[in-house]
């Protein structure tokens, strides 16, 4: 299994935004209270960390997500689903800029 890991400021606001694409917190971690929070979110078998450290990731992040259910995506976020050879997908950013095209893909995919 992959894990990708973005770039966070805020890991509460992020995990609130990535809630809306139907993910869910699966816990957090912080070396000290004060110090940054690593977070991992899933939906079903996939799994995001989201980190404040500075370092980890860089800004503007692409991921490309393929889920059953794109146009529900699509009507949360307020986006257009484009129809492209290999799926129907949306592009859409997070609140640090990182990129999810999320996607359903065609029946021979």
């Amino acid at each position: 299994m992959i894990i990708p890991i973005l770039h966070v400021k805020d890991a509460g606001e992020a995990v609130g935004w990535y809630e809306r694409l139907g993910f869910t917190k699966q816990w957090e971690h912080r070396f000290q209270p004060d110090f940054p929070a690593f977070v991992e979110v899933a939906r079903g078998d996939m799994r995001i960390y989201l980190s404040e450290h500075k370092g980890d990731a860089r800004p503007g992040t692409l991921i490309y997500l393929k889920v059953r259910d794109v146009d529900a995506i699509a009507a949360e976020f307020g986006v257009d689903v484009q129809e492209v050879p290999w799926a129907r997908e949306i592009e859409i950013q997070d609140p640090d800029s990182n990129r999810l095209r999320v996607a359903t893909p065609g029946e021979s995919d």
